[in-house]
């Protein structure tokens, strides 16, 4: 994802429509699109602010597992000493739902859970 433009530039554009040039003019002197310069101007006049706002999702709200967040969390609480592949396996079974280790123990870490490797000693 790309960053948001700089707020000089933006507040440089809103000032030079503001001095009576249009938008698409302010988008060609300025080096981005006409609509970005639309969009901006229109913005400052509607909303009187030129802060980027925030881009993307989220974190923890979206996705394939957020919605067996509560399913996983309460398997985990019950069962302490489960494995993440036991625990792929238990959201496979009841909810249909395959997922990467790695998904799970993301997840996981969201919603305050850790999750340690675990490691067999005296096998060898």
């Amino acid at each position: 994802m790309g960053k948001p433009y700089s707020l000089d530039r933006r507040q440089r554009i809103c000032a030079y429509v503001a001095a009576g040039h249009s938008a698409r003019a302010a988008g060609r002197v300025f080096g981005v699109s006409a609509a970005t310069a639309v969009r901006f101007a229109s913005e400052y006049r509607t909303q009187g602010t030129l802060v980027a706002k925030r881009q993307g999702r989220p974190p923890g709200r979206f996705g394939k597992l957020a919605p067996h967040l509560d399913f996983l969390v309460e398997i985990v609480r019950a069962e302490p000493d489960i494995t993440l592949k036991e625990l792929a396996a238990a959201l496979s079974e009841t909810e249909g739902v395959s997922v990467q280790l790695s998904s799970l123990h993301r997840a996981l870490s969201h919603a305050g859970l850790s999750y340690k490797k675990r490691v067999d000693r005296g096998r060898t």
